[in-house]
């Protein structure tokens, strides 16, 4: 069974992803270069809890 690319985000999980987005916009802005795989693997647990949940909900 294929996981779901974009599942259902509560309000909250919806802003933490924006929070994290904003902060990966931030560090581009300063430097390609600069390190931001740990905004998104914060992007990535949030995506994941929230298709988990979705399989949980069938």
């Amino acid at each position: 069974m294929s996981q779901d690319p974009t599942p259902k985000l509560t309000a909250g999980e919806s802003a933490r992803v924006a929070w994290n987005v904003a902060r990966m916009v931030k560090r581009c802005a300063v430097s390609e270069t600069v390190d931001r795989s740990d905004l998104e693997r914060n992007v990535e647990r949030i995506l994941d809890r929230a298709r988990k949940r979705a399989e949980k909900s069938k």
